[in-house]
């Protein structure tokens, strides 16, 4: 008994040693990735280390050597000591630069354009609540690149609220000629409590909207689904009043589990978009699904707001692939150490509760990290 658990300890101690070892010998393989991340409020990137993790963990490259660095390897929102910053988004870069970039990059992914606001930057307070904007938005210069990255044929990705809220109308508009797809002007997100005694979560700018076209009421105790216009209306969709089950799901299709591995579906009670596109250009390989009652139906039929609607939307022709995410699908809490350890995925387990439905960690490993590396493995074959 002894000595097999002297062996079990052995395998524990040299288990990590050998998977290290297994990843650095492993080939590596360059995949230039322009990566625009605008809301960057500390060092560790939350809104794009996840696909900096995926990045490592397959041994992709910005050059024939170099890993990506977490810190440095994006454009957009730098935070410094002493609340200072640096901004190094595609705005500095003119239209000569921009087409180099298009050729030199091999994809582009702009994982959140939301931005930084003076009262989380200045104040480090009052974050639910709304104030000037430092830096954020889709721009004309980020439009002018995805639109030209679409001429060489190259992969684009882009998820929810890149084309939301404060991102322009010139701007929004054209992205969605170029790519197809329309914003409906609603975004929504799951709260575990809708009860602003107990969820301090809950934006204060959200209850303030809707207690100023209700009588000054918020009438609401359990968990549900609140969707926000850009014009500020608010659709409150509560348990049991208005929902069968209050969680909204992505349903995958045969396209997403069979060449995308994802599972046939997942909780996501995080921030997402509604938006439509041209069946005659995109396609749907995933969809999310509100389980509403009667009562609930009405409510979403008044706002105009569908039941189904597209969770990943894909072009995948000769002519150039996109994707476009509209959840908040990049940001998780992940470690990027964990992203040096071959095989890692086998013992995914260990890093989220599965109990907890609001733990991003479940969500990371899987379905945004089969996602990602189904979606890079077939890609990097077409470039070689």
């Amino acid at each position: 008994m002894i000595k097999k658990f002297l062996y079990l300890i052995t395998f524990l101690v040299f288990l990590p040693l050998i998977m290290w070892i297994l990843w650095l010998v492993t080939p590596k393989t360059k995949l230039v990735a322009a990566i625009v991340d605008k809301t960057v409020l500390t060092v560790k990137g939350q809104e794009h280390i996840s696909l900096t993790w995926i990045l490592n963990n397959e041994r992709y490259t910005k050059t024939s050597k170099k890993l990506y660095n977490l810190s440095r390897d994006y454009f957009g929102f730098f935070p410094l000591e002493d609340e200072k910053f640096k901004i190094k988004g595609l705005e500095r870069f003119s239209s000569k630069q921009l087409r180099q970039l298009s050729i030199d990059a091999d994809l582009v992914y702009f994982t959140d354009t939301y931005g930084i606001y003076n009262n989380e930057w200045y104040q480090k307070k009052n974050t639910n609540e709304r104030s000037g904007m430092l830096y954020g938005g889709l721009s004309s210069k980020d439009v002018e690149l995805l639109v030209l990255m679409k001429e060489q044929k190259k992969l684009i990705i882009a998820e929810f609220n890149t084309i939301g809220s404060p991102t322009d109308s010139a701007s929004r508009a054209g992205f969605e000629k170029a790519f197809a797809v329309h914003w409906t002007g609603w975004t929504a997100r799951h709260f575990e409590s809708l009860d602003t005694l107990i969820n301090k979560d809950i934006p204060q700018w959200l209850i303030n909207n809707y207690k100023r076209s209700h009588q000054n009421k918020w009438p609401f105790k359990k968990s549900g689904i609140a969707f926000v216009n850009i014009d500020e209306r608010i659709a409150i969709l509560e348990d049991s009043t208005h929902l069968k089950d209050p969680m909204p799901h992505i349903v995958s299709n045969n396209f997403g589990q069979q060449s995308l591995g994802l599972p046939s579906e997942v909780k996501y009670p995080f921030w997402f978009d509604i938006i439509s596109y041209d069946a005659n250009i995109n396609k749907s390989a995933a969809d999310f699904k509100i389980s509403a009652n009667a009562q609930g139906l009405a409510e979403l039929k008044k706002e105009g707001i569908p039941l189904i609607f597209p969770a990943i939307t894909y072009h995948k022709e000769k002519d150039y692939s996109f994707y476009y995410f509209s959840g908040d699908f990049c940001d998780n809490l992940i470690s990027v150490n964990s992203s040096y350890f071959k095989g890692i995925s086998n013992f995914k387990w260990a890093f989220y509760d599965e109990s907890n439905p609001m733990d991003r960690a479940s969500f990371f490993w899987n379905f945004y990290r089969p996602l990602m590396s189904n979606i890079f493995e077939d890609y990097s074959k077409t470039l070689k």
